[in-house]
């Protein structure tokens, strides 16, 4: 995550900005319900254009957001002038021990690096009794695809579940174009990293897509974690 989506940041800027381009819109109140009510401040861990720390300040918490991309923070820091947004990477957060209340991550543990040292980093920022909820792309949904678009076909494993991966994918939506690309790990190398980091498992969701399709099987993985 040394650069983050700097490359890409302009794309990425008009996709998350453009309504109906980015599933974050159907399923930002499934993961909103993990979150905790406001008490303190909290860290969004690859902020991006910003959308989840302006939701996180619209219900009361005092965010801060962090991202590796210098356009994107920027953007941020202009789209909410009254927010904080600092330039950094996962994997070393520039925070001192016990800084938040809350930190978040959503949909940006695929993106990093190395995934168990940022779960560590955001344990290391968090106070005792602080929350950590996440949002990844369901990790059975990486390693495979329907084989058509219709309604009743068949989802196909195309390699081994529990080995870690990459995934990539470039997608075009009424004239806009993003590419998507990060690390697959399995449901356990998750909680292994969160067991490692310290971290009780308190809550765990898998929410469906919305089309017949879709419906029957997880679209995200969505927990929250407490640091004892």
């Amino acid at each position: 995550m040394s650069m983050g989506w700097e490359d890409r940041a302009e794309s990425w800027l008009a996709w998350a900005r453009t309504p109906g381009h980015d599933s974050y819109w159907l399923f930002r109140e499934a993961f909103f319900e993990l979150v905790p009510e406001p008490d303190g401040t909290a860290l969004e861990v690859g902020c991006g254009e910003g959308r989840v720390c302006r939701d996180l300040r619209s219900r009361g918490w005092d965010a801060v957001g962090l991202d590796a991309s210098e356009t994107l923070r920027t953007a941020a820091a202009e789209a909410d002038p009254d927010g904080t947004y600092v330039l950094g990477t996962a994997e070393a957060l520039p925070f001192p021990e016990g800084s938040f209340a809350l930190v978040v991550a959503y949909n940006s543990l695929m993106d990093v690096d190395d995934m168990p040292r940022t779960v560590s980093e955001i344990a290391r920022v968090l106070r005792a009794g602080g929350r950590f909820a996440a949002c990844v792309t369901h990790p059975f949904r990486d390693v495979g695809s329907f084989e058509a678009d219709e309604d009743g076909e068949v989802f196909v494993v195309r390699r081994p579940y529990l080995e870690e991966g990459v995934f990539e994918g470039t997608f075009t939506r009424d004239g806009l174009t993003m590419r998507f690309d990060g690390r697959t790990h399995p449901v356990e190398s998750y909680a292994r990293a969160l067991e490692d980091a310290g971290f009780l498992i308190e809550a765990l969701r898998e929410p469906v897509g919305f089309d017949a399709r879709d419906r029957r099987m997880p679209q995200f993985l969505l927990l929250r974690a407490v640091k004892p």
